[in-house]
């Protein structure tokens, strides 16, 4: 993949029932598998399949139940798309599983710390790796204060050391992208802040993913629910696009499509 020449749209595929936006929305196998390839005909370049909802609050799940959730969508959508798929999880059985069956791109949400052998499995996969930033875990991830001393250097501490163990362990560095992790571990207004300063992780010289699609900072500023926080998504894609994001994660690929080529439109002028 390259990465720089234009913004990247990762498509989110939940296959679980309790995702904050879209759980259960998928029944069968067949549902995700048409909404995937429907997510590549709207212009997804890459399709991101996770079986465990990370939602705060969120309990984890089986290795066996995640991959019962996931393997049946990647084997099938790996056959019939061209764009690489991503598998969502923190287990490295899962995701050497998902990657035997056609996953290309491992996005872990805990940076390798979850379980320690997913680097190996990257590395030897030499499949592309997303390190995210995360406090804590997902069900207690909001709980309490929320305290930062210097936010931003903080994320880049955590993913600066992340990526240097993931070298260690034997992935490439053209394979690593990162993540801040917006609503992982922050406030609304520390999610905001971040889209704000984002260009100060371009430091890092990693591609930046950035995930704001229907998150709980939009709900706050314009309080509505998951499904009517469009307009705040586009907004915080665009702000996410124009500080350094080379990709954005989200639902709405066809209406985000347009507006990411809009916005890459203006900054190539």
């Amino acid at each position: 993949m390259v990465l720089g020449e234009r913004t990247l749209i990762m498509g989110i595929l939940n296959v679980t029932p309790d995702s904050f936006s879209d759980g259960g929305r998928f029944q069968t196998p067949h549902e995700a598998v048409e909404a995937g390839l429907r997510m590549a005909d709207e212009g997804a370049d890459i399709i991101d399949i996770g079986g465990e909802s990370t939602r705060p609050g969120s309990e984890p799940v089986p290795d066996e139940e995640e991959l019962k959730r996931v393997l049946p969508v990647i084997e099938k959508l790996a056959k019939l798309v061209s764009v690489p798929i991503s598998v969502d999880t923190t287990k490295a059985a899962v995701a050497r599983k998902a990657i035997d069956a056609g996953a290309e791109i491992i996005n872990d949400i805990s940076a390798l710390r979850f379980d320690k052998e997913m680097g190996a499995v990257a590395a030897k996969a030499g499949a592309g790796l997303i390190l995210m930033h995360m406090r804590g875990v997902p069900k207690t991830m909001q709980e309490g204060s929320i305290v930062y001393q210097d936010l931003l250097a903080e994320i880049k501490d955590f993913l600066r050391e992340r990526i240097f163990y993931a070298l260690s362990l034997g992935v490439e560095m053209e394979r690593i992208m990162i993540d801040p992790g917006i609503g992982f571990g922050k406030t609304a207004e520390d999610n905001m802040r971040i889209l704000k300063n984002l260009q100060q992780l371009q430091e890092l010289e990693r591609p930046i993913l950035t995930g704001v699609s229907r998150k709980s900072f939009i709900g706050k500023v314009l309080d509505v629910p998951p499904q009517e926080r469009l307009e705040g998504t586009i907004a915080s894609v665009v702000v996410s696009i124009m500080n350094g994001s080379s990709v954005v994660r989200v639902h709405d690929v066809g209406v985000i499509k347009k507006v990411v080529t809009m916005t890459d439109a203006i900054l190539r002028v």
